[in-house]
């Protein structure tokens, strides 16, 4: 018995130091294993980084699906974003416009189409009592200026830094875009709404002629030979049109050419900004270009006798809300129709802005009962029709090439 005993204790005591040895290092606790030395991108996969060493709660990871939750690779989060789930993981619920996008799309539509609309009307309405086109440009660019200040002050959208070398290309096309703002302005004072767009459905015309002769760009004989009636339908329009003057007309084909150069200047000016900010940034600087013109032209004669005559023929609350209204108008319908072709082909784009001009022309006819003549009417059919082949050859073109480079 008594060396049954012994031998008990004897085995006991010659166990405890495996015992000890196995505390050290359990099978199944939890425990920080000490990893390999990684670059530093490669430590969000869940583990923290000290003194260069990685160190990662393995099995706890593994255990505790709201630890894994909480320690998102960035790059994981990405993939996820564009559509690839981890197991485990439920998708985002989609919201209204995302299982419905056609819906979102007519409704920038009809937003574009409504506040141009809206803005041609109020516009001449504005010209028809405070004829200075270019005090109301620079009322225009104003209260876009503003608008887009207080929505970088909220971070809607954030702003895009600018730095001197975008300054440098964005330059010549402010300056073009308000050139062609002002003239566009001058021709709307001085004629009617309608004459004056059926004269800017030149401007494929002239943007054809600037890549053709400018930028050494070949021209597709169709696309030539589509603009042939837009040529007659301006020309039969311009011929009898009751309001025509030399300035409206002038004026709007002096528009014609800086929208183009704009065009081509914008090319140039290629650049990772987004719409919205770059917009705003060409709009404040379009608002330096016109403020020196609209102070020496009309300065005086504003001071004199213009604004006492506005104020008394309509009031003076009347006067103020009008011109805030138009210059928010004109920011907001700008904004939306670079916003909608960012969201369809460019050829939907196009058909969508030949309607556009079709629609304008149309409700100025009908809100101010302008009178044309059948001519009138019939070239300015051809010219929209002639515009509107021209903007469906060019994007199928265009598209033809995209999937020849893609190929």
């Amino acid at each position: 018995m008594e060396s049954r005993v012994l031998s008990r204790a004897t085995a006991f005591a010659s166990s405890v130091p495996s015992l000890r040895k196995s505390a050290r290092h359990p099978a199944s606790a939890v425990s920080f294993v000490s990893a390999p030395r990684r670059s530093i991108g490669a430590v969000s996969e869940g583990g923290n980084l000290i003194w260069g060493r990685q160190l990662r709660p393995a099995l706890l990871l593994e255990a505790s699906p709201s630890r894994r939750e909480t320690t998102v690779n960035p790059c994981h989060a990405a993939a996820a974003a564009e559509g690839g789930d981890s197991a485990g993981d439920k998708p985002a619920p989609a919201g209204f416009f995302d299982k419905y996008p056609a819906l979102l799309t007519g409704f920038f539509f009809f937003m574009w189409y409504f506040l141009n609309v809206i803005f041609n009307i109020l516009n001449k309405k504005i010209y028809n009592y405070f004829p200075y086109p270019y005090f109301v440009s620079v009322i225009h660019l104003g209260v876009g200026v503003v608008y887009c200040l207080l929505s970088w002050a909220v971070g809607l959208p954030k702003r895009a830094p600018m730095d001197s070398t975008q300054l440098k290309l964005l330059i010549p096309v402010a300056a073009c875009h308000a050139l062609g703002h002002v003239t566009s302005n001058v021709s709307f004072a001085a004629v009617a709404v309608s004459f004056t767009h059926t004269i800017k459905a030149l401007e494929p015309f002239f943007n054809a002629s600037a890549s053709q002769f400018i930028l050494g760009q070949s021209i597709p004989l169709p696309l030539w030979l589509s603009l042939a009636p837009v040529v007659l339908g301006v020309s039969m329009a311009s011929l009898t049109e009751l309001s025509f003057n030399w300035l409206g007309f002038i004026s709007a084909m002096i528009s014609n050419i800086s929208f183009t150069y704009r065009s081509i200047y914008s090319k140039k000016a290629m650049t990772d900004m987004d719409s919205t900010n770059l917009y705003a940034y060409i709009s404040i600087i379009a608002l330096f270009f016109c403020l020196p013109p609209a102070i020496i032209v009309e300065g005086p004669q504003l001071l004199k006798h213009g604004f006492a005559d506005a104020i008394a023929k309509v009031g003076l609350v009347k006067f103020v809300t009008d011109l805030l209204w138009v210059g928010l108008f004109y920011h907001l319908y700008n904004q939306l129709a670079t916003n909608t072709l960012e969201r369809v082909a460019p050829l939907t784009h196009a058909v969508g802005n030949v309607l556009k001009r079709v629609f304008v022309i149309g409700f100025s006819i009908v809100v101010f009962g302008n009178k044309i003549s059948t001519q009138t009417g019939i070239g300015t059919a051809i010219a929209i029709a002639g515009v509107a082949i021209y903007s469906f050859l060019k994007a199928k073109i265009e598209e033809e090439k995209r999937q020849a480079k893609a190929a």
